[in-house]
């Protein structure tokens, strides 16, 4: 080996293969999506907000209930969608609060809940891995600040188009991941939709929307100045 050829040597020494680094980009950049989405939706669904929310779309007056009256019920059904049962058999004085098909809509709530949860614990789990092989962190931050950019224009595509014609967003939605007809409720009779009517779901969905994208902003940032200067390392 010739001196000239000496930092070229070791300039690559222990670079990683095109393939290798294509398939850890995708992995960290799914993984991030997953848990940046994760994690926006954890900050609204909890008993904080929900009650917040509530408050706004008039929850009072769609059940007929007093405040104190409301919290107790929402928060039992918030919980129990994390905890369980999932029999969602909660009752004001005596009297179920939800029909049958309510319970067992709430029911298919939990179980799309608690999948999604373990989809990102796996999501997590795989990014953390890939930080770890990828020590020169150039695939790395490239997968995740790729990821990052595609979220953030994804959902501002995705807000307007709610924001003209969120019933068909809601119900594509809920075609995605429940049975047709099991999700169908009237607000004047049924309690699953006063407690949780359109308002509610129509200002949630714009805040997480807002949230979502500023997070992928501030994550592309960062993802992108780590990769520049692992880029720098690997170059030098």
């Amino acid at each position: 080996m010739t001196t000239a050829q000496v930092p070229t040597a070791r300039a690559g020494a222990g670079a990683m293969p095109a393939g290798r680094g294509l398939v850890l980009s995708a992995v960290a950049g799914v993984s991030a999506v997953l848990v940046m989405v994760g994690v926006a939706i954890a900050l609204f669904f909890n008993p904080v907000w929900v009650a917040f929310e509530q408050g706004r779309s008039a929850v009072d007056l769609w059940t007929g209930w007093d405040p104190a009256t409301i919290r107790s019920v929402t928060d039992s059904v918030v919980m129990e969608v994390f905890l369980g049962p999932g029999t969602f058999a909660q009752a004001v004085g005596g009297v179920p609060v939800f029909s049958r098909a309510e319970a067992g809509h709430m029911a298919d709530v939990r179980g799309v809940v608690m999948a999604f949860a373990v989809v990102v614990l796996v999501a997590l789990a795989a990014l953390l891995a890939a930080w770890v092989v990828d020590r020169r962190r150039v695939a790395f931050w490239r997968g995740v600040a790729t990821a990052a950019a595609a979220t953030g224009v994804t959902v501002v595509a995705l807000g307007i188009f709610m924001l003209f014609f969120f019933d068909t967003a809601f119900e594509l939605f809920h075609r995605i991941f429940f049975a047709a007809g099991s999700y169908t409720f009237d607000p004047l009779t049924n309690r699953l939709v006063q407690l949780f009517p359109e308002a509610f779901w129509t200002e949630t969905s714009i805040v997480l929307a807002i949230v979502l994208v500023t997070m992928s902003t501030v994550v592309f940032l960062v993802a992108r100045g780590r990769r520049r200067a692992a880029d720098r390392r690997a170059a030098g």
